[in-house]
């Protein structure tokens, strides 16, 4: 779903961060959602980007995003910073959620930079719940950590660890020893996104979700194979050096997909046959031994041919 929406607010909330208020022109309630939701902003030049939904989900008269000035992006968060305005109309995808909130009996936040975004919703209803839960906040310099004033209010709930004063955060003690019932989210840097997984190895399976902002490594080796699009019965041939997506539209077949990068869900395409080579960022473990979805923009196949449901 696409929304024509305006920019209401823009402000700078913590160095190199500035948090968007998006409103429908004519005031009318915006689609629900859950935390751990994320939009894609459409800027000029075919540009999209997914940034989490920070506000609080019961309101339904605006969205808020918070952008990080990427310092070697690819030029989307410099447009946000230097020339998006209030006032100015702006197109918004969504929302999604590829990182939802669980039910558990208690819960572990962890949260590098700007990934503290999603986590906020989270925690406000968490808290709202009466359960267990706990937050440890890193960053780069402590000027440059967003929301840390709105953090305050939970007190010895939450542990704010800026580098410069403290150091990486202390993951070996954090998730030595794995608690029970306990589900533990994850947003950030891929290095600490790594450690938090590398940490977490003796945790249940289930236990620990993460989310990406950007793509996830990709050691793999790509081989050419085949897939069968179930609703026509053509077979493609999908090369060493593209993709199934760019390959199913270079066959005139349309997709929806954004980021490319399998990190936002938007081309998720049901596998009917065939085993994944899942290369995402969004699945879970049990999703991908599953194997009946599959983002197509990264990821490749096991087997000769793949049937996917297009």
């Amino acid at each position: 779903m696409t929304l024509d929406l305006v920019v209401a607010n823009k402000e700078k909330i913590a160095d190199g961060v500035v948090r968007l208020t998006l409103r429908a022109p004519d005031g009318q309630p915006l689609p629900a959602w859950e935390p751990g939701a994320h939009v894609d902003l459409r800027l000029p030049g075919d540009v999209v980007r997914q940034y989490s939904l920070c506000g609080r989900p019961g309101d339904p008269s605006a969205y808020q995003v918070a952008v990080l000035r990427e310092l070697d992006g690819r030029g989307g968060s410099a447009y946000v910073h230097d020339e998006l305005v209030a006032g100015q109309r702006i197109s918004v995808d969504g929302p999604r959620n590829h990182f939802a909130l669980v039910d558990a009996k208690r819960y572990l936040f962890v949260a590098g930079g700007i990934g503290i975004t999603p986590i906020l919703p989270m925690i406000d209803r968490v808290d709202g719940t009466g359960r267990e839960w706990q937050l440890v906040y890193g960053g780069r310099t402590r000027s440059s950590m967003a929301f840390t004033a709105d953090l305050r209010r939970h007190a010895d709930r939450v542990t704010i660890r800026p580098q410069d004063e403290h150091g990486l955060l202390d993951l070996p003690a954090l998730l030595a020893e794995p608690r029970p019932d306990t589900a533990v989210y994850c947003c950030g840097p891929e290095p600490l996104l790594a450690a938090v997984e590398q940490h977490c190895a003796g945790w249940p399976e289930d236990a620990l979700r993460v989310e990406r902002f950007a793509a996830r490594p990709d050691d793999g080796a790509h081989t050419a194979f085949e897939v069968e699009l179930a609703g026509s019965g053509r077979v493609l041939e999908v090369p060493a050096d593209r993709t199934i997506l760019e390959t199913v539209e270079d066959a005139g077949i349309p997709v929806l997909s954004s980021c490319q990068e399998g990190t936002c869900g938007t081309c998720e395409t049901g596998v009917l046959g065939g085993t994944p080579d899942h290369r995402d960022s969004v699945l879970t473990a049990a999703e991908r031994r599953a194997g009946d979805v599959m983002m197509i923009c990264v990821s490749r196949s096991c087997s000769p041919r793949l049937v996917l449901d297009l």
